[in-house]
């Protein structure tokens, strides 16, 4: 019998395999399908507004079982790609100005993605993204998602059973509203965000692997619990990450907790979700593990009606707890983000947003709100074959960016304040 040491050893070298395989897929194919090609369904069946993030209840089901649902038709390539680009103002120049960027209005290609997306077997699929940064012209792996799934029965009710693995924790996520596919989901790299985050908000930047199991049972429940490992400098490097990050991480845990309400014209969840790790600050040096406690609760809600007025509130709260290995010192550090939509005709969009960080540290403390204003003119369900649009999206918009505060500062805290203008297309 394997020992409990060899089996994490065997479990964590498939999941390596998974990723790279995935990763290897994604860029040596060459035709570009999408999930709606796979489906034979208009992107607003999927997704609110006709494109984003943002994901309906059939949106939820389909990454849920897998990536893997069907017209029925084969010769479906899962490959699509994505192009953002940009024109960026902020009230002040910077100063110094972002590395690779101006002091002020930067007008960027911001990036271009390719995916493996879609079906690769009845029961496995995958969101695999590789990411070509149009500020420092570097390629790397971005967000994976590789997925098995099925439907069981128990007890007399249906339910979902399935293994992720994956490079962040929350990119697996069923519904959308973990902080990685937080609000905006578009944002200027010449901008400077919300400020500090937490671990779970990013921290470790994808450079991590993992895998968790999940469930949804009785269309209801959803629950979720894996473990992450750093990737190794030279797996980073393998990845376009590059080997620069010697930060390793200790035992961990990821899980998610929510309820699922699907009402056919509107929708909502709420839940709780978080990650206990430990964080070597530097795998060159033996010193004592940083301890960190994230947790988060958060809730969504979708007035769909028939798909003429959208309106889509999503709230989250992450509080983090981290206890410093050489001095047991405890830092604090909370997190809050709303954002609210609505859609006319799944055509016009306007959302607005409010985000807030605070800390132990007041130096870290941030808070402004943004607002957004966009257009998706195709995507919907008149855009079927043979229209040449069906199978592709844009979406131009855009927001204005406002501080209150940004990095404990109130007095200059408005320089900060962006105009930032958008196209963003995927096909």
């Amino acid at each position: 019998m394997l020992s409990v040491k060899k089996m994490r050893s065997a479990r964590w070298r498939m999941a390596r395999t998974a990723m790279l395989l995935a990763a290897f897929f994604a860029t040596s194919a060459q035709a570009l399908p999408s999930f709606a090609r796979q489906t034979g369904m208009d992107c607003a069946a999927c997704h609110v507004g006709g494109f984003g993030p943002q994901l309906t209840p059939a949106g939820v089901m389909f990454k849920l079982t897998g990536y893997t649902d069907t017209d029925g038709k084969d010769q479906k390539i899962p490959v699509s790609a994505m192009i953002l680009m940009s024109k960026s103002r902020t009230a002040a120049d910077q100063d110094p100005a972002p590395d690779h960027l101006n002091a002020n209005n930067n007008v960027l290609m911001d990036e271009a993605s390719i995916f493996l997306a879609g079906r690769l077997t009845e029961n496995m699929g995958a969101f695999v993204q590789v990411t070509h940064n149009g500020v420092d012209h570097s390629n790397s792996l971005d967000q994976a998602d590789v997925r098995y799934a099925r439907a069981i029965e128990v007890g007399g009710k249906d339910a979902i059973v399935g293994l992720s693995v994956n490079n962040n924790p929350g990119v697996q996520d069923p519904f959308n509203s973990t902080p990685i596919w937080k609000f905006p989901f578009v944002k200027s790299p010449a901008g400077v965000g919300e400020g500090d985050a937490t671990l779970i908000n990013g921290g470790l930047e994808g450079r991590v692997m993992g895998a968790s199991a999940y469930t949804l049972f009785d269309k209801a429940v959803y629950a979720e619990l894996g473990s992450y490992r750093s990737m190794p400098p030279a797996l980073q490097r393998r990845l376009g990450l590059g080997g620069e990050d010697q930060q390793r991480l200790g035992p961990n845990a990821y899980w998610r907790l929510a309820w699922f309400q699907d009402k056919k014209s509107q929708a909502y969840h709420v839940g709780v979700f978080g990650w206990n790790a430990s964080l070597e600050p530097d795998r060159t040096v033996s010193a004592p593990r940083n301890k960190y406690n994230d947790v988060g609760i958060d809730g969504g809600y979708q007035f769909l009606g028939i798909r003429q007025h959208i309106f889509t509130f999503n709230g989250s709260y992450i509080a983090e707890k981290k206890t410093d290995g050489a001095t047991s010192d405890v830092t604090r550090l909370k997190e809050s983000r709303m954002n609210a939509s609505y859609f006319f005709n799944q055509t016009w969009g306007a959302s607005a947003g409010l985000f807030s960080t605070h800390g132990s540290d007041p130096l870290v403390d941030s808070r402004g709100h943004l607002v957004q204003l966009d257009w998706t003119p195709w995507g919907k369900e008149e855009s079927v074959a043979p229209d040449p649009f069906a199978w592709a999206n844009v979406r131009l918009g855009a927001q204005y960016w406002i501080y209150n505060k940004f990095a404990g500062d109130t007095a200059s805290a408005k320089d900060h304040n962006m105009l930032y203008l958008f196209a963003w297309t995927s096909f």
